[in-house]
């Protein structure tokens, strides 16, 4: 879970693509930035056991991080952010 949502966060703060030429310049994770242990916030992850479905906690930390740090954002300067890499 924890890593979804670092992921996530990394994706909202970092995830830029850019052209230059009409071809995408981050081939791979060597030239795009992820966060590193000293950016990532102190997280603490409660999971309910559940026989429902669906189950498993592989991917649910994802989605909702952009949309929740973008609220935040909004919540902070009163400014609606549509385009990522989001920017305080």
């Amino acid at each position: 879970m924890t890593g979804g949502i670092v992921f996530g966060l990394t994706a909202a703060l970092n995830g830029e693509i850019t052209l230059d030429g009409g071809e995408v310049q981050q081939s791979n994770f060597h030239d795009y930035r992820l966060l590193q242990m000293h950016q990532v916030p102190e997280m603490v992850v409660d999971i309910v056991d559940s026989d429902e479905p669906p189950t498993g906690v592989g991917e649910p930390g994802v989605p909702p991080v952009i949309p929740a740090l973008g609220n935040a954002l909004f919540a902070l300067t009163g400014k609606r952010q549509r385009n990522l890499p989001l920017k305080a």
